[in-house]
């Protein structure tokens, strides 16, 4: 056991003796202390295994080693900020040894972060875990605070004493004692309660008053806005029968009668604006109105918030993100991304096992195209039992299109003309509903679009009147010339009524039929030849790429 483990031991039973001392069980206060240590040493490279060495000795398995002790963190997680149940018991019940049990477990986090080599934003965190313990335990002196590791790089802002981690503003340096002491004035020395020492600083401008929260809102009201979303016609359906499903269960309960545990995660398949993300929001806000969920809030990822650089830090990041989102709805969009590496099976392995600690107060939507999702589901037996409901996000027909751009114009106080309207149908119309399709964000796009060339219209109009300023008209959802003159650029499309030189340059069609032998013709190298002929000075600076350039456009 190398000394940073021993240190780690010995805080443990340090804490354990307090514990027996005061009347506790020094087992409990132990498990506490393990699981305060793997919350702040979570983020620490190398920690699991010395973790382990104390917490299991004699457990070499590796991936046991992973398992014992990101669970140790998942369940201590909440005590970063906040009293352990231990200390806030003794605090409750006004015992004399509440102090010294804060102190034990500062010993514990100074210990933790002390297991490899941590980086500076996990030592402030371990700083500010012990300021939580020790201002529970009202401790009146900051002579108390613990020592944190001496091995703190020189010259780093933020971690000398009482100052601030400049990195991350809100967490207090590690060994400031105004963190934890209140008495301790701004400015002032250690000891000196009422800054007698210190110059006289500026009086802080009265914090700003908090804005009122907003009120709770109803079922029924988070149910209108769904209902009053355009189109989704089968998701709005399949969100109130689960609406009556949950209410149902949640009255057979409360009436004393079985229930059958129905899963409340879901799968939401759709292409790209279908309006995945805004009904996840939804979904949340009704949980919480049900009283399913504490507080409903949307955490929404992708793969790169969950999967980190390297094996075993995976898990610790994706363990990170259920944790900001229990209470309510974690949201990952593009979820089939996390197939067909070790890392992305580390994150879904980890998330698994977070959906079944907080079966209670987190439920996950994943979302992404039809079939992708299915390989997704397929790759871990967990994910395929505990989502069981898919909700199929359909493509929005053309004047749903037309409606919802009509809502974003609205809102922006725009509208269109009967003439704009019947061009904005004509692309609507002509525009393929391919998987990279944009649905709502295909009419957001017009409408941006269709600004900046109202913009235009009107940049040189001194006194425009009210109308001109809030009407877009067929030529603003129009395609300028201007917009697509770019030299040797040959992806631009053709414009109508335009003739090319060189018919072999650009294709209306780039991703149609090419030339029989991807070359201009013969007849057209006959052409060539009787030009060079006739002209030697054109074949001094003729560029001899030219017909390669033709051949791969």
């Amino acid at each position: 056991m190398s000394s940073d483990e021993s240190r780690l031991a010995e805080s443990l039973e340090q804490l354990s003796d307090v514990a027996a001392e005061a009347g506790l069980d020094p087992a409990a206060a132990r498990d506490e202390g393990l699981r305060v240590a793997a919350a702040l040493a979570e983020s620490v490279p190398g920690a699991a295994p010395a973790w382990a060495e104390v917490a299991h000795p004699g457990l070499t398995d590796l991936a046991s080693i992973n398992e014992a002790f990101f669970e140790a963190a998942s369940r201590g997680r909440r005590w970063r900020g906040a009293p352990t149940e231990l200390l806030e018991t003794l605090v409750g019940a006004r015992h004399g040894l509440a102090a010294e049990y804060a102190e034990a477990l500062t010993e514990v986090a100074s210990s933790a972060v002390m297991l490899g080599t941590a980086p500076i934003w996990v030592i402030a965190n371990a700083s500010a875990a012990s300021g939580a313990y020790l201002a529970a335990a009202r401790m009146p002196s900051a002579e108390r605070v613990p020592a944190f590791p001496g091995n703190v790089p020189a010259g780093i802002p933020g971690m000398g004493l009482g100052s601030p981690d400049t990195m991350r503003p809100s967490i207090p340096g590690p060994l400031d004692p105004r963190s934890v002491d209140p008495s301790v004035a701004p400015g002032g020395p250690v000891g000196d309660p009422v800054g007698t020492t210190a110059a006289a600083a500026p009086t802080e401008p009265a914090p700003a008053p908090e804005e009122p929260a907003e009120p709770e809102r109803t079922v029924e009201e988070l149910l209108a806005e769904l209902d009053g979303m355009i189109g989704l016609a089968r998701v709005k359906k399949e969100i109130h029968r689960q609406v009556a499903l949950l209410t149902v269960e949640k009255m057979r309960t409360e009436a004393g009668l079985k229930a059958p545990k129905m899963s409340r995660h879901l799968i939401f398949v759709g292409n790209p604006g279908t309006g995945k993300t805004t009904v996840a929001r939804l979904v949340g806000g009704i949980y919480r109105a049900l009283g399913l969920l504490p507080t409903g809030q949307l955490v929404e990822v992708d793969r790169s918030e969950l999967v980190a650089g390297y094996v075993g830090q995976t898990a610790m990041k994706t363990a990170e993100v259920c944790a900001k989102a229990t209470g309510g709805v974690l949201f990952i969009d593009e979820a089939y991304a996390l197939t067909g590496d070790q890392y992305a099976q580390e994150a879904v392995n980890t998330l698994v096992k977070e959906m079944e600690d907080h079966r209670e107060d987190l439920v996950v939507i994943v979302a992404g195209y039809p079939d992708p999702m299915v390989g997704f589901i397929a790759q871990n037996p967990g994910l395929a039992s505990r989502f069981t409901t898919t909700i199929e996000f359909d493509d929005y027909s053309d004047d749903e299109l037309l409606a919802v751009l009509d809502s974003i114009a609205g809102g922006s106080d725009y509208e269109l003309t009967d003439d704009a309207r019947t061009r904005v149908r004509h692309q609507l119309e002509a525009t393929p509903r391919t998987p990279a399709f944009g649905n709502g964000r295909f009419s957001r796009n017009l409408f941006e679009h269709a600004v900046g060339r109202h913009a235009w219209r009107l940049k040189d109009a001194t006194e425009p009147t009210r109308d001109e300023l809030r009407l877009l008209t067929a030529g603003d959802f129009t395609e300028q010339p201007d917009e697509t003159e770019q030299p040797d650029d040959t992806d631009q499309p053709e414009q109508p009524g335009e003739t090319t030189q060189d018919p072999a340059g650009v294709r209306a069609d780039p991703d149609g039929p090419a030339a029989p032998d991807g070359a201009v013709s013969d007849d057209e190298h006959d052409q060539h030849d009787q030009h060079d002929e006739a002209d030697e000075t054109h074949d001094e600076h003729a560029d001899p790429s030219a017909t390669e350039h033709e051949d791969t456009a």
